[in-house]
């Protein structure tokens, strides 16, 4: 039998609301990252960031650790390139701008998928 057929316990019910709301967070930062004009705070990043470190303990030994670790390790990469490549900004305007938009995207794709994962009660993968 699949995790989808099984209800949540209360604990589990809990964890996945968590999840999301993360998620709901980093979809609002990750899809006004790929809209010319559209802002959202990094704060909203770091509230979800925040959210997912503190509670990621209490979703250990289930298939919701999974999505906890995988929204960090999102945000940690994201981080990271958006960092590395930010010297582009500064060098030249396009390469910067298309590499931001890659990376963009690719958070965006993270972050759609790892909430398709959790409705559906399935883990992501390691």
């Amino acid at each position: 039998m699949n995790q989808t057929s099984l209800p949540l316990s209360e604990e589990q019910a809990s964890l996945k609301m968590v999840g999301h709301v993360s998620y709901l967070l980093h979809l609002i930062v990750a899809v006004a990252a790929v809209m010319p004009g559209a802002q959202a705070s990094i704060a909203l990043l770091i509230v979800a960031f925040v959210i997912d470190v503190v509670k990621k303990d209490n979703a250990r030994g289930t298939w919701q650790e999974s999505h906890f670790a995988w929204r960090i390790r999102t945000v940690l990469w994201a981080a990271g390139l958006y960092l590395v490549t930010a010297p582009l900004w500064f060098l030249f305007l396009l390469p910067g701008w298309l590499a931001w938009t890659v990376i963009s995207i690719w958070f965006l794709y993270r972050i759609v998928r790892g909430w398709m994962n959790l409705n559906a009660n399935q883990p992501m993968p390691r």
